[in-house]
């Protein structure tokens, strides 16, 4: 199938964490108000977004999302009083170690969503599908499935050779 065939078709994957006490519950609001937003989105309730853990996101990425989305109470909201600048700073330097691995930096967002607007909960999701949708699929299992595969066809003479002698 040709690239442009794919990229039509291509439908990406979003994994979301969500805040429990706002952006959770604006997307039960946007639920509830019957707003249309795109299906590709996956939501994790995490009780504050302070608690997403670094490893969270990459493994999401490693396990085949094409974005992930942290949503959290805005600042000077937050229920655990700085869980939100906490996740500040871990994004920042999230999107400096994303970056030097080469994933594009649109595939990683953050939002301050309160729990009364399900309205953007809709408009952020929509729009990052459209943002994921113009980068295209990023394709890490696949890509790791490929270098274990190059990985087996390696002589095991050759990987004799390299291991390190034993003092």
């Amino acid at each position: 199938m040709p690239d442009s065939e794919i990229k039509n078709n291509y439908e990406p994957k979003i994994v979301a964490f969500f805040c429990n006490w706002c952006t959770y519950t604006a997307a039960d609001l946007a639920g509830v108000s019957r707003l249309k937003y795109a299906p590709n989105v996956r939501v994790i309730r995490i009780m504050c977004s302070g608690r997403v853990d670094p490893q969270f996101i990459l493994q999401a990425f490693a396990s085949g999302a094409d974005g992930v989305l942290i949503g959290g109470c805005h600042p000077g909201d937050c229920h655990y009083s700085e869980g939100n600048y906490k996740m500040l700073r871990r994004f920042r330097l999230l999107k400096r170690m994303l970056k030097s691995l080469g994933i594009a930096e649109k595939r990683l967002r953050l939002e301050w969503i309160s729990a009364s607007e399900g309205e953007k909960v809709k408009s952020v999701i929509n729009e990052m599908v459209e943002q994921l949708k113009v980068l295209g699929p990023l394709a890490i299992p696949q890509s790791l499935d490929k270098i274990n595969e190059e990985l087996k066809e390696i002589p095991e003479e050759e990987i004799r050779e390299e291991e390190p002698a034993h003092a």
